[in-house]
């Protein structure tokens, strides 16, 4: 016995069940935009970094920088995953909001060689946040 499916026209429906589906529709929207966690191992020079995240091993002191274009702090840190360890550029409030065994994620960041050494960043753009403080 084959089953079929029958289709509703939207105006015969209530206004719950309209409700019900579109919310169905937008919890599948948010599902699939959520991004995968690239791996150090993964990171390629010069290149977006989507969602990235990596264990805090070490922040070094900041310094002041002043270029045409910005003047502000930045500090290095480096961090780590299970697949490598990679640099971490940390600007302005992201400095005091970091600390060594801080879980953080790097979303919209991007990836540089800096000294044979690959180093990422927020950048303009992207976002630090602190996933857990271990």
């Amino acid at each position: 016995m084959e089953s079929q499916v029958r289709t509703i026209p939207m105006t015969q429906l209530s206004e719950n069940e309209k409700i019900i589906l579109k919310d169905s529709r937008d919890a599948d929207k948010i599902k699939n935009r959520k991004r995968r966690a690239t791996k150090v191992h993964q990171l390629k020079d010069e290149q977006f970094v989507p969602v990235l995240e990596i264990l805090i091993l070490r922040r070094y002191p900041p310094r002041i920088i002043s270029n045409r274009k910005w003047t502000g702090r930045v500090a290095a840190a480096c961090g780590r995953d299970e697949t490598g360890v990679v640099g971490l550029v940390l600007w302005n409030e992201q400095i005091d909001k970091v600390a060594t065994g801080d879980l953080v994620r790097i979303e919209n960041g991007w990836c540089k060689q800096r000294l044979g050494e690959r180093v990422v960043s927020t950048g303009r753009n992207g976002r630090l946040s602190i996933i857990n403080d271990l």
